[in-house]
């Protein structure tokens, strides 16, 4: 981006706050946030490349689950016990704040409950294994038999599923322009950080646009945090996921966001009787890593393969549009924070492996905890790059 004479001197070379948080997505609105309600009298500028939610955090199916990107037990096996009921009451937290601190109707927040659905007999099996565990840790969640599943959905070919009542749906964009207005801190998009450098006590971002200066910086840039910092590569790795729309179907059959086939399909349909489908990433692994925006033919066949088999309904439907994004995949696929390399003060976050939404708003609470240095952030210990004692191979599975 080239500045004219006439626009260099018709605004601030520089521009000064306390807290500069990079990165205009769920995380990094949500971290302005919380920074001035723990502490209002905060100068926030919150600095995005683009627009706000131009990468993720707008591209995705608007879905707010809890829980991680896996199932409860294999929650369990990998994390332990305790770990997975604390991830779960994290993320139940993060869609019981957005419902209680925000202005639901500004951005379509439908508490509809959602259903994860087995695309196999043997996640089936795990699911009603599953089930007395996640009523002992506190997750209400019923199991509904195949024949019961299919006939709720209008479908054919799905195992038996689990419903979980604190699910919902919401309009991902919305929700992240809210939440920087409600921030008020000072938002500064098309401000790409090109570098970041320490001058004394302050920390200073360059951008083509302008100079920012800081005390300290937050950096919530997910996928993109290695193309500022390529030392972190190794805790975070560009994942792409697509996706595509349909023209509206009527009547509405999907009253719910349906998660199935472990997580590798997920798809809603809007209240104007249009469907979203994402995902089939898990047939195409060698491809769908990297930041390249654009979807591919065999990926989008599957995807409609996958609607056709399940929905027969459906084979009429017609693509309205196609979209991909890039989302960040952390070595065990748990979120990272860390502090920022060089920049003393500073924290960075990535990882979220395609759940942001599910983590975002309460994931924003932590990060100003740690950046203000509150004394014995809950959830910090779930999420801190401590927890790698040595460089990790990055697998996007």
């Amino acid at each position: 981006m080239t500045v004219s004479f006439w626009q260099q001197n018709t605004r601030e070379a520089e521009v000064s706050c306390d807290i500069a948080v990079v990165g205009g997505g769920i995380i990094g609105c949500s971290t302005a946030y919380w920074l001035r309600h723990l502490r209002p009298g905060l100068r926030v500028a919150m600095v995005e490349a683009g627009r706000l939610a131009q990468g993720a955090s707008g591209r995705n199916a608007g879905f707010l689950l809890q829980g991680t990107a896996h199932d409860y037990l294999s929650d369990r096996e990998t994390y332990g016990d305790d770990a997975t009921r604390r991830l779960w009451h994290f993320t139940k937290e993060n869609r019981d704040l957005i419902a209680s601190e925000l202005r639901s109707a500004l951005f379509n927040l439908e508490a509809s409950g959602s259903l994860s659905v087995a695309g196999t007999e043997e996640e089936d099996e795990r699911m009603q294994a599953a089930v007395p565990f996640m009523r002992a840790d506190g997750a209400p969640v019923a199991y509904i038999p195949p024949l019961e599943t299919n006939r709720r959905l209008t479908a054919q070919g799905f195992f038996g599923s689990l419903y979980i009542p604190s699910g919902a749906t919401l309009h991902p964009a919305k929700l992240v322009q809210h939440i920087a207005e409600a921030s008020e801190a000072r938002v500064l998009t098309h401000h790409r950080v090109v570098a970041i450098e320490t001058q004394g006590e302050q920390v200073v971002l360059e951008t083509p646009v302008r100079r920012i200066r800081a005390g300290q910086v937050v950096l919530a840039l997910n996928a993109y945090l290695p193309l500022l910092f390529p030392q972190l590569s190794r805790y975070v790795q560009p994942v792409r996921a697509q996706m595509f729309a349909t023209r509206p179907l009527r009547p509405r059959w999907l009253p719910l966001p349906v998660y199935s086939h472990e997580g590798y399909f997920y798809l809603r349909q809007l209240k104007d009787g249009t469907v979203l489908l994402g995902g089939a990433r898990h047939l195409h692994r060698a491809v769908e890593v990297g930041y390249e925006d654009t979807t591919t033919p065999a990926l989008q066949k599957d995807l409609l393969a996958y609607f056709h088999h399940h929905f027969s309904q459906t084979r009429e439907a017609q693509v309205a549009q196609r979209w991909s994004g890039t989302m960040g995949f952390s070595p065990d696929r748990l979120p990272v924070i860390g502090a920022v390399p060089g920049v003393p003060g500073s924290v960075w976050a990535a990882g979220f492996t395609g759940h942001g939404m599910g983590y975002g708003f309460r994931f924003g609470k932590l990060l100003a905890e740690v950046a203000l240095e509150e004394p014995r952030p809950a959830g910090l210990d779930l999420f801190s790059v401590s927890r790698f004692e040595e460089p990790a191979a990055v697998a996007a599975e």
